[in-house]
């Protein structure tokens, strides 16, 4: 299969993405269901909020450490095996694991270390339909229109955010509403045998995996032909490690894509402190000014989150709709952090509730954008069969900067004012951007003749 996207590509993506957008409002509802089973089920006593602390921080790195641990295996997985048949394992063994939470849940043997387990495998599962998937579109949609794909795909992650909770929450609430005898005959007989609703939201999610591997079925998309894969009675002689290692050195041995992955580390180092610090600025911070105006904090936090969603659908929007940079796409990532950057100063700073709300939904809009310019970047300088392991090996080491982020903020927040902590992060990420601005080698990151004579000179 050459690099070109195959005939009506752009059709297929679009039935790719409605259907994968499904599968992800499901995840984010069962993530959202298991919160409130640990809440009301697991750990439902006031004193017992240590207890539950602790269980959502290993919910947490229980899904996320393995799909960041996974990353470079499985994307030297799918540039070596079909793409389309990974996901649709993926998603096949995704129902199989939601149909056994609900049945744990539902029987109510459900026990912490299951929960820990069946994450771990959520989690591993994601890394693999992640990487193909990231993939595979690259395959579907002409160069031209991916930055438009991109924000497609940014817009899916950001609305998920906002309206699934509120979806999760309804769902929940059904089986009390049908013993109460507030549904109609035919749906509440047997909804009210249902001992938590959790277990509902969870079908829902397993419902989705399964229409999302079943359209699969029937969508064609190609995935590269390895021409490096030299085989010994049908068994390729070069090791999956070694493909690891050729996606770490294919990005070492071209500087301008390095100062790109490096200006992400940064700025999800720096920015990790404004997502952990909403609890605590709202409580110390902007305290005065809630009390001024009458306002509890689980209102208030509901309302920042919600704000700092549609922030996100709204930069999300934007992006597909306008296509982004068609040239000197690197501005786009550039300026976006930057005025992030700036925001984020601004909420840190500000005493005023309503001004830090404005100030975060504005952070938020912006990350769809910077992420589809950097994307299609990264999409058009990497060869089709090269992406998945050059992708994963990017994605770890952007990624793993947002824990020590998250550690260094929450030491900080323990000594000063927690708003001075997410403002000093964000001039941070403001000064760095400010000297990427001028950085040559960063600016010419889209010239693909000069980043492959660079890996030449090295060895490539």
């Amino acid at each position: 299969m050459s690099d070109r996207h195959a005939p009506n590509g752009f059709r297929t993506f679009l039935i790719l993405w409605g259907t994968q957008s499904l599968s992800v409002f499901g995840s984010a509802l069962t993530y959202f269901a298991m919160t409130i089973w640990m809440t009301q089920a697991l750990y439902p006593r006031p004193d017992q909020q240590p207890q539950l602390a602790f269980a959502l921080a290993l919910v947490g790195l229980a899904g996320m450490i393995p799909a960041l641990l996974m990353a470079p295996i499985a994307g030297a997985w799918v540039d070596r095996h079909d793409r389309k048949r990974t996901m649709i394992v993926a998603d096949f063994a995704n129902v199989l694991l939601s149909a056994l939470l609900v049945a744990l849940i539902a029987s109510g043997r459900l026990e912490l270390w299951m929960l820990l387990v069946l994450v771990v495998a959520f989690g591993t599962l994601q890394a693999f339909h992640g990487a193909a998937f990231d993939t595979s579109y690259a395959m579907l949609v002409p160069e031209h229109l991916l930055p438009r794909a991109n924000g497609m795909m940014q817009s899916m992650w950001a609305l998920s955010n906002v309206i699934s909770p509120a979806i999760a929450a309804a769902i929940i609430t059904l089986p009390a509403l049908a013993r109460q005898g507030l549904l109609p005959a035919g749906l509440a007989g047997w909804l009210a045998g249902l001992r938590d609703g959790s277990a509902l939201a969870i079908a829902v999610d397993g419902a989705t995996f399964l229409v999302a591997a079943v359209t699969l079925l029937f969508l064609v998309i190609p995935s590269p032909v390895r021409t490096d894969l030299n085989t010994v009675g049908g068994k390729p002689q070069k090791s999956l490690w070694a493909d690891i290692r050729e996606g770490a050195v294919y990005i070492w041995r071209r500087p301008p894509l390095l100062w790109l992955l490096g200006t992400f580390a940064v700025s999800n180092l720096t920015g990790a402190p404004l997502q952990m610090m909403h609890p605590l600025v709202l409580k110390f911070t902007l305290a005065r000014d809630l009390a001024a105006r009458g306002l509890e904090f689980a209102p208030a936090m509901a309302l920042l989150a919600a704000v700092a969603g549609i922030g996100g659908v709204a930069g999300g929007a934007l992006i597909s709709a306008w296509g982004g940079l068609k040239s000197r796409r690197i501005l786009g990532v550039l300026i976006p952090v930057l005025i992030a950057g700036l925001f984020q100063v601004c909420y840190g700073l500000s005493p005023l509730f309503y001004l830090s709300v404005a100030a975060v939904a504005i952070c938020d809009a912006m990350v769809p954008i910077l992420n589809a310019h950097s994307q299609t970047i990264w999409q058009t300088q990497t060869p089709r069969e090269l992406q998945g392991r050059v992708f994963a090996v990017r994605r770890v080491i952007a990624q793993c900067t947002a824990p020590l982020g998250t550690v260094l903020a929450g030491w900080a927040g323990g000594l000063i004012d927690p708003g001075r902590v997410v403002a000093i992060a964000g001039g941070i990420m403001v000064c760095f951007c400010v000297v990427q601005l001028f950085n040559p080698q960063l600016l010419k990151v889209e010239d693909k003749a000069l980043l492959d004579g660079m890996a030449a000179r090295t060895g490539d």
